[in-house]
C-alpha cells in the first residue's frame, strides 16, 4: 500500500475482535519505532508492551478507552535524558516520544493491525500503577488489535479543513 493511502485509510479503532496480535508482528512494529528520529539521537523513549490479563486490567482501571484491544503499548520517555531547547523552557521529551508513537501507529497500520492513540488517562497514575522508574513520564497508550466485525472510522474521519486554514507560507 502506498504511504498516502495508508495514512488516509488508518483510523482510530474503537472496537476490537478476539484475534490476538502475533508476537512477531508486535516485534516488527516495535522495530520500526526503534528507528524513529529523536533530538540529538538521545532515544529517551521506552515502550512497554502490555498484554497479560493483569496488565490489561490495570489499563482498564486507568481508562475506559481500551475498547477490548488485546495489546496496549505504553509510550514513556526519560525526562532526565532529553535535549533542552535554547532558552531552557522546552525539552524534546514529549515531541520525541510522539514521533516514536506515530511510528508505532503507522507501523501497525502497515502490518494490518488496527490501533487507537489513547490520551484519556492520568499519565502520573499510569506510571505509578505500572511502577515505572521515577524519571519516566508516560506520553500515551496505544491500543493494538484487529477491528471487530462492523467496526470502522467515526463519521467525521474523512473531514479535513482546507489546507489554506492549516498551512501558511512565510
Amino acid at each position: 500500500m502506498e504511504f498516502k493511502e495508508l495514512v488516509t485509510r488508518r483510523y482510530s479503532c474503537k472496537k476490537y475482535g478476539d484475534s490476538l496480535v502475533a508476537d512477531d508482528t508486535i516485534a516488527s512494529i516495535l522495530e520500526v519505532a526503534r528507528h524513529a528520529p529523536t533530538a540529538k539521537n538521545l532515544q529517551e523513549q521506552h515502550v512497554y508492551v502490555i498484554k497479560s490479563e493483569e496488565g490489561l486490567a490495570k489499563v482498564d482501571e486507568l481508562t475506559p478507552c481500551r475498547y477490548g484491544a488485546p495489546v496496549v503499548l505504553m509510550v514513556a520517555f526519560n525526562s532526565k535524558n532529553v535535549f533542552t531547547y535554547p532558552g531552557g523552557k522546552r525539552s524534546s521529551g514529549i515531541e520525541d516520544a510522539s514521533i516514536v508513537a506515530t511510528h508505532l501507529v503507522l507501523a501497525a497500520a502497515d502490518a494490518g493491525v488496527d490501533s487507537c492513540w489513547v490520551n484519556n488517562f492520568n499519565p502520573e497514575k499510569a506510571a505509578e500503577t505500572f511502577g515505572l522508574p521515577e524519571d519516566e513520564e508516560v506520553l500515551m497508550l496505544l491500543d493494538l488489535g484487529y477491528a471487530a466485525e462492523g467496526a470502522g472510522p467515526l463519521a467525521n474521519h474523512a473531514s479535513r479543513k482546507p489546507i489554506e486554514e492549516t498551512v501558511s507560507y512565510l
